[in-house]
């Protein structure tokens, strides 16, 4: 726990005033990141880096699309020295987008590459390291020879960039942390933090300064975690890189943007970061759109509607603690965050309608039946239902009708905060009342307080509402109110695309601190989505993740679970940790994961990594249970968590061989 109020918020400048967190002025090429800089989009490529006329196609389609750093991966020697026609190509093109080579386990490839391109990016965990997950115990002589030994390996890399003006990212993965930090840091933020910073200080002995951080990890906890702590441990260094914000592996679709938008967004919202990548296993100018979305809803944020300063953080941001609540049937205490659907402007036409929210019926026996997916709460505003709702699906009406109702034992009043304070009419189990920050005077926090059948509606309409929602929260602990909260948030005139980022972020930033009893999403008019673009890709894309024939419910109900699924705080399905594709990877990325996903989506709470080579193998799957990770043209490697079950075998056969080993371990479920 860190005991200084005043240290906890240099992670940011104020936890209620949005501004930019400012960071060093770093140039890449003629394109300045950092400082008073606006953020900067970029993206990687997916082709072979040998072959240049295709990279430098796919290059300018990212461009195109938005892109203002694009990085290729240069995984040996020669790939690197290709850089430099890749490079000559684009200029012939009039394309000069400034380039990043992609570095791992080759410092000899980032050599040359820093004496083409504009900047490099090495991850600390495999430039000057092998991972064999070993545990070893170093006394503080022999750790000290350690750093030396990554010194003597780096400092060419530095001298190169200083005397040709490339810039470098130092990149942390969360699953590639090397085996010496994590035998003295453990599995955790602080060992991401201070594998960078052991480079870091080295560059700065060596008087350079041309430095982007980034913290990546696919659990977007961790993440958000890890760049918070980056910040602390930076001022308490007085260092001020900018920082490169993604979540890595988040996957492809939905499910990718919403764990993509669930930990970048966290962060932007405190106004933290200097550039994005979005990572999907999906085309890669199909991420620069994603991103410029994210990015785009602070254009302006400053001119918020005022929220009160903090002066009593009653939390700690780099660990994280679910608020504790008392339990009111069933919402809050020990119990999973709780999905509401909102039928408050068209109340059911029938039991079909429940479909949308997880729930179908059969005549033939007269039973419901239920989906891992199903909402647990329905609101109804002033409709009543014309069949008889399935058992354990509760019922909110609005507190003027449902006072009215001869029956009041199949659902529950809403209240406004009005209605709270002044009417005596209440249900004996279950009251829910909808305040925002403004509404919550003493009076009724008192009244509250005293109510354990009461749940808090938490809304808000301010631009910030984010952290006016979390301000909300600080007053509840220091005020010891213990009464479940479900947020709530409203979204007028929005697209698809940007209903599944907004909400992610808006939720999820304040799920994966802890708070959050429930969600609540209402939408009014979902509007159309334009993509720019033409060809065959396009049309997938728009077909995949813009344009649906879904229902509103269900859309805001499938994406409601998706985010308490990606905040790690409710798990209803499948969960795939798959790599974004580059140069490296050995197989097609895309249509492997979506062979895997069909066969495996069922397998509730199973966590499967899909990596396109080993430098996305065992150690980048952090926490999954399986891997398929590929090892050579058409050959595939298993693993059972970190370790390795079937060593490259023939791809053909390779996804049977993956259900072979779930079933082994007795987690296999058949379809029915």
């Amino acid at each position: 726990m860190i005991d200084s109020i005043d240290k906890v918020k240099t992670y940011c400048n104020s936890l209620t005033s949005y501004s930019r967190y400012k960071t060093r002025e770093v140039y890449i090429g003629d394109i300045p990141l950092g400082g008073n800089n606006p953020i900067r989009i970029q993206s990687m490529t997916t082709t072979d880096s040998m072959n240049t006329i295709a990279t430098v196609e796919q290059t300018i389609r990212m461009v195109d699309a938005g892109c203002e750093y694009v990085r290729i991966t240069a995984p040996s020697k020669s790939e690197a020295q290709n850089l430099e026609e890749i490079k000559k190509e684009l200029h012939r093109r009039g394309y000069k987008v400034p380039l990043i080579a992609d570095i791992h386990f080759t410092p000899n490839a980032a050599e040359i590459a820093a004496r083409i391109v504009e900047k490099v990016r090495v991850n600390p965990g495999n430039y000057a390291d092998r991972k064999k997950f070993e545990t070893i115990e170093y006394s503080g002589n022999e750790y000290e020879s350690e750093l030396e030994r990554i010194r003597d390996k780096f400092t060419p890399l530095v001298n190169i960039c200083k005397e040709y003006g490339t810039a470098m990212r130092i990149g942390t993965n969360h699953g590639s942390l090397s085996d010496r930090i994590m035998s003295r840091y453990g599995d955790t933020p602080l060992g991401m933090v201070e594998s960078a910073l052991e480079f870091v200080r080295i560059c700065e002995d060596l008087n350079y300064h041309s430095i982007v951080l980034s913290m990546k990890s696919s659990n977007p906890q961790v993440m958000v975690q890890a760049y918070r702590l980056l910040i602390l441990k930076m001022e308490e260094e007085k260092m001020n890189y900018p920082l490169h914000l993604g979540v890595t592996e988040a996957g492809g679709g939905e499910d990718g943007r919403i764990k993509s938008a669930l930990g970048i967004g966290a962060l932007l919202e405190d106004g933290i970061g200097d550039t994005v990548r979005v990572s999907l296993t999906e085309d890669p100018e199909f991420e620069a759109p994603v991103a410029i979305a994210l990015v785009n809803r602070y254009k302006g944020r400053e001119s918020h509607d005022a929220i009160t300063p903090v002066e009593n953080i009653p939390i700690d941001p780099l660990i994280y603690k679910r608020r504790h609540t008392n339990e009111a049937a069933g919402i809050g205490g020990n119990n999973v965050p709780r999905v509401i659907a909102d039928f408050g402007k068209s109340g059911l036409e029938n039991y079909q309608s429940l479909l949308a929210i997880g729930y179908s019926y059969t005549e033939a026996s007269d039973k419901w039946n239920m989906s891992d997916g199903a909402a647990d709460i329905i609101y109804l505003g002033n409709f009543y239902p014309s069949f008889d709702i399935p058992n354990g699906l509760k019922v909110i009406h609005n507190y003027n009708y449902w006072k009215a109702l001869d029956d009041k034992s199949k659902s529950f009043p809403l209240f406004t905060t009005e209605e709270f304070l002044t009417e005596n009419e209440k249900s004996l189990q279950l009251n829910f009342v909808r305040t925002d920050i403004n509404k919550f005077s003493d009076e009724l926090a008192n009244k509250i307080k005293n109510d354990s059948t009461t749940v808090i509606i938490l809304e808000t309409e301010n631009t910030h509402g984010m952290a006016e929602q979390r301000r909300f929260y600080f007053d509840l602990l220091n005020k010891g109110i213990e009464n479940p909260v479900i947020l709530k948030r409203t979204y007028k005139n929005i697209n698809l695309d940007e209903l599944r980022l907004f909400s992610s972020t808006d939720f999820g930033a304040l799920l994966i601190d802890g708070f959050g009893d429930g969600v609540w999403a209402e939408v009014e008019n979902l509007i159309d989505q334009e993509f720019p673009g033409e060809g065959n890709d396009s049309k997938t894309y728009i077909k995949k993740f813009v344009r649906t024939d879904d229902s509103i419910e269900k859309i805001v109900n499938r994406i409601l679970f998706g985010i308490l699924q990606a905040a790690r705080t409710r798990i209803s399905k499948t969960e795939y940790i798959a790599c974004p594709s580059c140069g490296r990877t050995l197989f097609d990325l895309q249509e492997t994961t979506e062979m895997i996903r069909k066969r495996t989506e069922h397998l509730k709470g199973v966590k499967i990594a899909i990596m396109g080579c080993i430098v996305n193998g065992p150690g980048e799957m952090a926490d999954a249970d399986y891997g398929y990770v590929g090892s050579g043209i058409d050959k595939i490697t298993l693993y059972r968590g970190k370790e390795i079950v079937r060593r490259n075998i023939p791809a053909a056969g390779a996804v049977d061989s993956l259900i072979e080993i779930i079933k082994e371990d007795n987690i296999w479920i058949d379809l029915q």
